[in-house]
């Protein structure tokens, strides 16, 4: 060995070799975990409540001082999703005036008035036929008629159901009214209580 180098042992070679590759993994573990982030979760299902009826056109042959029905039933499908809080759903058919079902729409308009159309929804609650006189939760004072009332219970806040209305019309009270087209809208609305 020349003068003035100091040597180093084998074995002082190796433990500096050992702590080289030991050490630094030794600095990098953690010794606790990291703090915990919070994330906040916001969902929402809003209430919803729906109507579809079909055919959107009826036809009722009228029988001058009789009873005629429409050509085809009326299927109404009603659909919600409505919070816990609700207690029942009620399907109603309306007409917008009492007086005014149907119209020939004449410069001097001859009407059939609501209490002359009659509905019944065998899975509902006019299970006969029934005049649209009453005075129902939607639409105008005695041109109504409540279709049906499901209860709400833990099981039925999200649900459908399909009924049939059968619609006719009963002119007894007027026998002489005139030939001609009659026409008007029947509405049929649902509200969650």
């Amino acid at each position: 060995m020349p003068k003035g180098k100091t040597s180093m042992s084998p074995k002082l070679i190796s433990v500096v070799a050992l702590f080289t590759f030991v050490a630094p993994a030794a600095v990098c573990q953690l010794s606790s975990t990291s703090n915990t982030a919070s994330v906040a979760l916001r969902a929402t299902l809003g209430e919803s409540l729906t109507v579809a009826a079909s055919p959107s056109t009826i036809t009722i042959p009228l029988v001058s001082g009789g009873t005629a029905a429409g050509t085809s039933p009326v299927s109404i499908t009603t659909t919600w999703v409505l919070s816990s809080a609700r207690t029942a759903v009620t399907l109603v058919g309306f007409f917008s005036s009492a007086s005014v079902a149907l119209t020939n729409g004449a410069t001097t308009p001859v009407n059939i008035p609501a209490s002359e159309v009659l509905g019944q929804m065998t899975t509902g609650t006019p299970t006969t036929f029934t005049a649209f006189s009453q005075t129902a939760p939607l639409g105008a004072a005695g041109a109504g008629l409540t279709l049906f009332s499901e209860a709400l219970t833990g099981t039925n806040h999200t649900a459908n159901r399909t009924d049939n209305l059968n619609l006719e019309i009963n002119l007894a009270a007027q026998p002489l009214l005139p030939a001609g087209t009659y026409t008007g809208t029947l509405n049929i609305q649902a509200q969650a209580l």
